[in-house]
């Protein structure tokens, strides 16, 4: 079985982002990019998913620029066999890549899709969803835990109220949470294979795909600072500061 694992470059999770001085984006002029968090378990699931003898071919994808062929090589020394470089320099939104991902499974034809939940840059949580309305295909989204036999996928999802177990047939898309597993160390010498695994680069005009912004954003701000707190003598003194300052009740 072929699986098909998308990942997104973004701002490194340890690095503290600065809004541009025009509020038009987030600065990342020279700033450390990485593998979305999300992503590198959703490959280190499937890499796990192969060495059980489950999976046969690991397909990494990834969206951008050309610089995100450093993180289709950091997915490839994780364990992935080969990748896709969907090369653009628009600015890709959900709808966009979820679009591109979907002429990529009607290519590749992958028994399962495994991608992380969210991107760490947008936060969205839109793509798996909208890749499995436009493929038709069924979707287990923030998985803890993927078992997969016999033809379909047990899948542990979290939910408010604890965790849901569902069964999907496949092929079908998988979104990946935090808890489904830790991602491995990436050795040296699974880097300097990964350099030599092949990385296919297409365009989406390639795919037939129109990937113009559908959504504008008119400005991106940092959150107003936060007061110190104070002290207060008692609890009268407390409900008349919610009640007059904070106006909370």
């Amino acid at each position: 079985m072929k699986v098909l694992v998308p990942v997104k470059r973004v701002v490194d999770y340890n690095v503290k982002v600065r809004v541009k001085s025009d509020n038009t984006g987030v600065d990342i002029a020279n700033v450390k990019m990485s593998m979305n968090p999300f992503d590198e378990i959703a490959v280190e699931e499937a890499v796990r998913l192969k060495e059980k003898g489950v999976v046969s071919e690991i397909v990494a994808v990834s969206c951008g620029v050309t610089q995100c062929q450093e993180t289709l090589r950091t997915a490839m020394a994780i364990g992935a066999d080969r990748a896709i470089l969907v090369h653009t320099d628009e600015d890709l939104q959900p709808l966009a890549v979820a679009k591109l991902l979907k002429a990529l499974v009607d290519k590749e034809q992958p028994g399962l899709v495994i991608l992380g939940k969210q991107a760490i840059d947008d936060d969205a949580n839109q793509t798996g969803q909208m890749l499995a309305a436009l493929a038709d295909l069924p979707q287990a989204t923030f998985a803890s835990k993927v078992e997969v036999a016999d033809g379909k996928a047990a899948v542990t999802r979290e939910v408010d109220g604890g965790l849901e177990t569902v069964s999907v047939t496949l092929p079908a898309i998988i979104t990946t949470d935090l808890r489904l597993n830790e991602p491995r160390y990436v050795t040296l010498p699974n880097i300097m294979k990964a350099k030599k695994k092949q990385l296919d680069t297409v365009t989406p005009a390639d795919l037939g795909v129109d990937v113009a912004p559908r959504l504008k954003t008119l400005k991106v701000s940092e959150p107003p600072k936060r007061g110190a707190g104070v002290k207060v003598p008692d609890v009268a003194t407390l409900v008349e500061k919610l009640r007059n300052e904070a106006k909370v009740i």
